[in-house]
């Protein structure tokens, strides 16, 4: 049997940081506010000039190093954003070009935060059909594009960002199991008000920003992505008490504390990283994964629970073995 497993990751911040303190010289809000409802403390901020497909790049060719593959080894490119450079081309053919992959399957999808776990899956789902054994999946935002500066219950919480995986076929297990799901009646609870065939003259207005229901967003998130684990586990075969790690969408502190207090989880078991990046939507899970590689917490061998919530509602997980 063929499986799909996670061989090289990488990540790319942008240069600019910025901190709570800087958010209280243009907004009417405090760092002890943020940090007690978010837990962000700062975030990264793409300059003018920087575009989503640029910061895939640079992560990506982090990935490529760690899992030692070259452009000709990769037959799949997969990018889950929101915020890509054009509406047309797709990123993934932008970013395809520029890293000198040869001709492949190269597309994107938009699943709001959930992005990155949605191109995973779609990636695995190739490889383990034998149409692609070497993939490159991205999640990446340059979100704070989208970001009212004035709006103090959204502009504290995002930041920007790119994450990376190599995702090659192999006969040992690597992802275990994926589930997704989506459910557009709450699409008035997280959004974001115009588009390509709708409201487009609304660009650069105030109607041009992210509209949220914080409390609402916070209650389906949980419900959701508790319901999610669950099955994911289930359908695995896997309780959760053996659980190694959890790396979760990095929304907001609270809701991660939700999550891991549903799994029987301690918090030392949870990879955290709101607090240095913000909600970096898609990019969010990738980084968080390359942070917890890197700094050797999660380990060859261990069960790792990736799971995300984003706008649509979209949620989705996956259980894999790193």
């Amino acid at each position: 049997m063929t499986y799909s497993r996670i061989v090289g990751t990488g990540r790319y911040l942008p240069e600019r940081i910025m901190t709570n303190a800087d958010l209280e010289k243009i907004v009417d809000t405090s760092d002890e506010w943020i940090r007690t409802r978010t837990g962000v403390e700062r975030r990264h901020v793409c300059a003018e000039d920087q575009t989503t497909s640029d910061m895939c790049i640079e992560a990506a060719k982090v990935a490529m190093d760690d899992a030692g593959v070259t452009p000709e080894d990769i037959d799949m490119v997969i990018t889950g954003t929101t915020t890509p450079d054009l509406i047309f081309p797709n990123i993934s053919t932008i970013i395809q070009h520029k890293l000198g992959i040869p001709a492949c399957t190269a597309f994107s999808l938009e699943a709001a935060c959930t992005g990155f776990i949605y191109a995973l899956t779609t990636a695995d789902k190739f490889i383990k059909a034998g149409e692609a054994k070497c993939a490159l999946v991205m999640g990446a935002e340059c979100i704070t594009k989208l970001i009212d500066w004035s709006d103090r219950n959204t502009c504290v919480l995002f930041g920007d960002g790119a994450g990376a995986v190599i995702l090659k076929s192999s006969d040992k297990p690597g992802i275990i199991s994926c589930h997704l799901g989506a459910d557009g009646q709450y699409k008035d609870l997280l959004y974001y008000p115009f588009g390509a065939s709708k409201n487009l003259a609304a660009a650069g207005t105030d109607a041009g920003k992210i509209m949220m229901t914080g409390n609402d967003v916070f209650k389906v998130a949980v419900k959701k992505l508790g319901q999610i684990a669950s099955e994911t586990l289930e359908d695995a075969g896997v309780t959760k008490e053996e659980l190694d790690w959890l790396v979760p969408h990095q929304a907001n502190i609270r809701i991660i504390q939700a999550m891991a207090k549903r799994l029987d989880m301690p918090m030392e078991k949870v990879i955290l990283t709101v607090q240095d990046h913000g909600n970096t939507s898609a990019a969010s899970v990738p980084m968080a994964l390359d942070v917890g590689i890197r700094d050797g917490r999660l380990k060859p061998g261990q069960l790792i629970l990736m799971e995300a919530f984003g706008g649509g509602f979209t949620w989705g997980s996956v259980l894999m073995r790193l």
